[in-house]
């Protein structure tokens, strides 16, 4: 597997930020997909996005990053390369990702494995052919945290999965993630949907956590400890992130998990990746030393999104 930054995109943060722009590349129109809703056994819902092909065929399932959707840039690349390859395609969103406030009170987080799980379950027990994850970001944290609790019934529900840009080591990112640039540039972006987004829970169950804290989080680290960790069973910010963290458990994978980081990701420092010594041998490391964070452009301006999927789906079809 090789990657190589096109000259004209140099440095970690552009090639993050570029391809995220909708003026930059073509996509493929987002009314396309098929949405399906589904009821969660706490009488909550999870909004799924199809692209649909025949029952046998191949379905590759994408699970978004932080504040993602079906219409993210790494999310239509992918359903670009799925769809002429004859395979199905599906987006489960995290909740509160898909456009609607979710109705329980919880959202979603990086170790959202039990949720991963759920969806899965479903899919595998409605799909006849070959199932394939990706994740991306915090999605694919998520993912391999489920591949490590799940153990050998992994290899039961996918064929292989595949992790892109994740976090692995939270503590790392959430640390990286409230300095500098990326605490005036990123941490600033998605705060601005996720306060938002945390006070509609908090006016569908007052009480829940501390307006005035939440009003006063700069960084994901403060909004973590406020929102994200108690409401989801962690004790605090450093509990959450220690917990949901993939990168301690990577050996304890057993079904092929291809695990992707570039080097240069601004979200995750290069020295909080895993190295092969640290995994078991289902785990195959790329760590391209270019990339940005899931960005991965290619050719001439304005550039393509291809050939990260090309890539990622190519390593996927050689393991059926």
């Amino acid at each position: 597997m090789h990657y190589q930054a096109p000259w004209w995109l140099p440095g970690g943060h552009a090639q993050t930020i570029w391809p995220a722009l909708p003026c930059c590349t073509g996509r493929m129109p987002v009314s396309l997909y098929r949405r399906e809703r589904w009821p969660t056994p706490d009488d909550d819902f999870v909004d799924v996005d199809w692209l649909d092909a025949p029952a046998t065929a191949p379905l590759l399932v994408l699970f978004h990053g932080l504040e993602g959707s079906s219409s993210s840039h790494y999310a239509l690349a992918l359903a670009q390369w799925a769809a002429p390859q004859g395979w199905g395609f599906a987006v489960p969103h995290f909740r509160g990702c898909s456009g609607e406030i979710n109705r329980a009170p919880r959202a979603y987080h990086s170790g959202d494995f039990a949720e991963i799980g759920w969806m899965l379950a479903r899919l595998r027990a409605r799909h006849a052919g070959p199932l394939y994850a990706v994740g991306v970001s915090l999605g694919g944290n998520a993912l391999l945290r489920w591949a490590q609790e799940a153990g050998g019934t992994a290899a039961t529900v996918l064929q292989a999965l595949a992790s892109i840009s994740a976090p692995v080591d939270l503590t790392a990112s959430g640390q990286a993630m409230g300095r500098g640039l990326n605490r005036q540039v990123y941490t600033r972006l998605f705060l601005q949907t996720m306060k938002p987004k945390a006070l509609q829970k908090l006016a569908q169950f007052p009480g829940l956590f501390d307006a005035r804290a939440l009003h006063a989080a700069q960084d994901l680290y403060d909004f973590d400890n406020v929102f994200t960790a108690p409401l989801h069973g962690f004790k605090d910010t450093r509990d959450y992130w220690q917990r949901a963290s993939a990168k301690p458990r990577l050996a304890d994978i057993r079904l092929p998990a291809l695990v992707v980081n570039a080097l240069n990701d601004p979200f995750v420092p290069a020295s909080s990746l895993p190295r092969q010594a640290d995994v078991g041998a289902m785990v195959t490391l790329w760590q391209p030393d270019q990339g940005g964070h899931a960005g991965f452009m290619a050719g001439p301006p304005p550039g393509q999104l291809q050939t990260l999927p090309q890539t990622v789906g190519g390593w996927l079809m050689a393991h059926t």
